[in-house]
């Protein structure tokens, strides 16, 4: 695979035109919206700039990386623990429903795309009854050979994106506003990635109290826009 076709399909990996429902989730942010905490495009930033540093980049993209290796090396004891590792670190039934619908979504277009490069993957996690968002996103993007850390990229690029245009919908904050903050979360995203790559197991973490209790919270919100 040439490396044009690399980037071509890991955009299309990223992509908000991906079919598994991101865009209807927050991940605890309308609920800091509700209560206050995130007002406006600075607290939105350090909000969403927290969670990148101190759990997504320390916990969610460390699993990606081992689960590309894993699905590289074919080494399906070892996907099928690290899927179970991310289900398990989900703190509120809103989050773990989160990774289990997007992970069904995008297992079921891995047969939609027709694509026999990918076959082994479809077939691999066919009969889970349950497997993680990252899971799949991490095999399609091993099938496809596409380099770890501008995977890592791409998937922080992703989650940042999704979480800015919630806080766009949310606070509300203008599309300028939403620029800005992507530009920001953008410088952060390569030291992010490089760090998640190289991150041993022993150093992996999500402790994120506050980003919990968020979570945990929206389940009870009485109005909301979003299912997280």
């Amino acid at each position: 695979m040439s490396a044009s076709l690399q980037l071509a399909r890991l955009l299309q990996l990223a992509s908000p035109a991906l079919p598994v429902g991101a865009y209807t989730y927050s991940q605890g942010l309308e609920w800091a919206v509700e209560s206050g905490v995130v007002r406006d495009e600075a607290t939105a930033g350090r909000w969403i700039g927290d969670l990148l540093d101190h759990g997504i980049g320390r916990f969610e993209a460390p699993l990606v990386a081992a689960l590309m290796a894993a699905w590289a090396a074919g080494e399906m004891a070892d996907v099928d623990c690290l899927n179970a590792e991310f289900l398990a670190s989900r703190e509120s039934a809103e989050l773990r429903a989160e990774t289990v619908q997007m992970g069904f979504s995008l297992r079921r277009l891995l047969r939609d795309l027709r694509d026999d490069g990918l076959a082994t993957v479809g077939q691999a996690i066919e009969s889970w009854p349950e497997v993680a968002f990252p899971t799949v996103w991490a095999g399609i993007a091993a099938a496809w050979r596409i380099d770890k850390e501008a995977a890592l990229t791409a998937y922080l690029w992703s989650w940042a994106e999704n979480q800015v245009m919630a806080a766009l919908k949310a606070v509300p904050l203008g599309q300028a506003a939403g620029q800005r903050l992507l530009a920001e979360l953008g410088g952060k995203i390569p030291l992010v990635a490089v760090d998640a790559g190289k991150r041993p197991k022993t150093e992996w973490s999500n402790f994120m109290p506050g980003f919990a209790i968020a979570c945990a919270r929206h389940e009870t919100q009485y109005s909301r826009l979003f299912r997280s």
